[in-house]
Formats: structure tokens, C-alpha cells, sequence
């Protein structure tokens, strides 16, 4: 293929997703310490260099179910439940302890697939996730198995990851895996089985090369780590697929080691401008005066003192039309308020917005990152 290869230098925000299999040790039943502290020392390397890293980590019911001394084989649903709810807590002291040792705070983020999919609570999770990052620190990601069922979950952690790289607009996720990369057959099983070091788009064929899942505790496979390529590409985020049996893995992608990279032509700004003004019915519309509409021509973000008018039955996080007092649509974007509380703050300096709602909101009735100006 004709692209080249990316580095990890080349990214400013990294999602990294650690499957169970990789953090725990499976005959032991405890975390892999020394294999932890290695990755931990490559997250504090990137986080020094200024990037941001996000951690989708898995292993919450692995540790529980060794806390509590549970049975190897599959588990029942209220049991897997249980064992989460035992198994996050020994998650969350496990990864703040070995981030803690570079001088990193780690924040423990539970998520379930609602959260992902539903606009108002996938605005509140990536809000969440944006000030930890602002905060210079290293938000833990984990599905909220204590009170997922298996109608309403991912059920593995690669799309998830990508789900979780998606809302934080990253360009890159790491997934660190079982393998190498991705082959052109099953390596397990055929030693002429060659790895695919580059996919510049996720075709069929692709798509024909995904094995089943992998060991007890991994509940993923290749399949899922395909789908996960999907969604992180079609949403302008790259995807590495690499070995995790190695001592500090992102530094050995970063030396050139196997793996197998999915490029995107899009960038998550743009991929999620483009889903703004194309993909999402709006629900309102708010008339700005001229002072706005320059504001918004000039790359900022629309401030309620702006608005005149607003009309439309909308919550917030949904897409809402921005007219200029000629009627002329000037953007789409996502609002930061619901319609009644939006009527209510406009016209007014952003500073009144405590007094008039009761609680301080966001100073914002669009930001400019959920904004898409000059859609005719």
C-alpha cells in the first residue's frame, strides 16, 4: 500500500484499550504489576510530551471474581454484576496507584452503552472527560457492568474504545491485544499467515479476515477489534492494533514494532462537524442579532446575550438551526441548554445565568465545538 505508516508522535489525544487478558493474570488471579508499571511509564512519556490519554480498561470482573473467590467458568448475570462491583474499586486503586508513581491523577469514568448512544447523557460523559483532560489528568474508562444487562451493554471493550474515542474527539486509539496486528488468516492455525501492516479503508475483505473471540477472560476478538476500526474511522480517529505481551508496548509501536494500522481520511473536528450539520434532524431554532453573527463568522461560539429569539421544543444536546434576524440560516450546532431554559438566559450577559436558573450552566448556548457555521 501506498500510505505511510503513522507514529504515535504524530497524535495529540490517545485512547489506550487494556483488555483483561493483559492486566490480569489469569492462573494467579492478580493484576500483572510489572507489566502495568511498563505501560504506565509509556502513558506518563506521552503525557509529558503534552498528549492526552484516555485508558479504556477492562478487568474489573476478572479482579472481583478473584477477590471473591468465585468458580472459573461463565458466570450469571447477577454474579458478573456482583464481581464488577467488588472488581472496580481493586480497578480504580490499581491503575491510580501506578499512575500516581509519574505524578499523574487518574479519574475513574463509568460508562454504559446509553451513555454512548444518548445525545444529552454522551454530552454530560464527553464534558466529564474534556475538564479531566484539563486537568492534565488520566480519565479510566470502564463499562458499568454492576448495572449493564446483556440487552443494554457493549459487552467488550474494543468498541467501546472506540465509542470513548469518538466522544473525546481523539485521533488515535491504541488497541492493545492478544496479536500483533491483523492477518490474512487465523495465525493460530496457518503458519503462512501473513500480517496486514497497513489498512487505509475497512473493505469486505477486511472485514472476511476477523477471527472469534480470544482467551477466558477476553470477551473480544479480531471481529470486534474490525468493528471498533469502523466506528474510530468513520468518526476521523486512526486505530493501531498491536501486541500487548510486550514490557512497555506504546513505546515498542513507537520503535516501529509489528502491528497493524486503519487509517482515516477525516479528523474527528471535521467527522463531527459533518455529523452535526447533516446527520441530525434539528429540533429548534434560535435567531441571533448581528453582533452573534459575526461572533460565529469570526470562529466563536454563540453567547446567550446573542440570541433574540428562540423557538422549537428541544433538549439539550440537540441540533438546533441558527438563523440571523433576516431569517438567513448562518449554522447548525448543538445546544447547551433545553428550549425553556434557553428562552429564559436569552439576551442576557452569561454572568446572569446562576441567578435566573438556579445553578451556574454553562456560559456557552452553543460552543463553538458543536457549532458548524456557513451551512446554506
Amino acid at each position: 500500500m501506498s500510505a505511510k505508516l503513522p507514529t504515535i508522535a504524530d497524535f495529540r489525544r490517545i485512547v489506550v484499550k487494556v483488555g483483561s487478558s493483559l492486566l490480569v493474570d489469569s492462573k494467579a488471579g492478580r493484576v500483572r504489576e510489572d507489566w502495568l508499571a511498563s505501560l504506565a511509564a509509556d502513558i506518563a512519556k506521552l503525557h509529558k510530551a503534552k498528549r492526552d490519554v484516555l485508558v479504556v480498561s477492562s478487568g474489573a470482573i476478572a479482579l472481583g471474581r478473584a477477590v471473591l473467590k468465585l468458580p472459573k467458568g461463565p458466570l450469571k448475570l447477577e454474579d458478573s454484576q456482583g464481581a464488577a462491583a467488588v472488581g472496580q474499586i481493586a480497578l480504580a486503586r490499581t491503575w491510580a496507584e501506578a499512575l500516581s508513581r509519574h505524578k499523574i491523577a487518574a479519574g475513574q469514568v463509568l460508562v454504559t452503552l446509553q451513555d454512548t448512544e444518548e445525545r444529552r447523557r454522551y454530552l454530560n460523559a464527553r464534558s466529564t472527560i474534556e475538564r479531566l483532560l484539563a486537568w492534565r489528568s488520566v480519565p479510566v474508562i470502564n463499562e458499568n457492568d454492576t448495572v449493564a444487562t446483556n440487552e443494554i451493554r457493549y459487552g467488550d471493550n474494543d468498541r467501546l474504545a472506540a465509542r470513548v474515542a469518538t466522544m473525546a474527539s481523539a485521533d488515535l486509539l491504541v488497541l492493545l491485544s492478544d496479536v500483533d496486528g491483523l492477518y490474512d488468516a487465523p495465525p493460530d492455525k496457518n503458519s503462512k499467515a501473513k500480517r496486514i501492516a497497513l489498512v487505509e479503508r475497512i473493505t469486505p475483505e477486511i472485514e472476511a479476515m476477523a477471527g472469534a473471540a480470544g482467551s477466558e477472560l477476553s470477551r473480544g476478538g479480531m471481529q470486534t477489534k474490525i468493528e471498533a476500526g469502523k466506528i474510530a474511522t468513520q468518526a476521523g480517529t486512526h486505530m493501531v492494533i498491536a501486541s500487548g505481551h510486550v514490557d512497555h508496548p506504546l513505546n515498542a509501536i513507537a520503535k516501529g514494532a509489528a502491528c497493524t494500522w486503519f487509517l482515516t481520511a477525516a479528523n474527528p473536528v471535521a467527522a463531527r462537524k459533518k455529523w452535526i450539520a447533516g446527520s441530525l434532524e434539528p429540533k429548534g431554532v434560535l435567531t441571533i442579532d448581528k453582533g452573534a453573527v459575526a461572533a460565529l463568522n469570526s470562529g466563536k461560539s454563540l453567547l446567550p446575550a446573542g440570541v433574540v429569539r428562540v423557538e422549537g421544543a428541544f433538549a439539550r444536546g440537540d441540533a438546533v438551526v441558527i438563523r440571523g434576524l433576516d431569517g438567513a440560516e448562518i449554522a447548525r450546532g448543538l445546544v447547551a441548554y433545553d428550549a425553556e431554559d434557553a428562552a429564559k438566559i436569552k439576551g442576557r450577559p452569561s454572568s446572569d445565568i446562576p441567578a435566573i436558573l438556579g445553578f451556574d450552566g454553562r456560559a456557552e448556548m452553543v460552543h463553538r465545538d458543536h457549532l458548524v457555521v456557513g451551512r446554506s
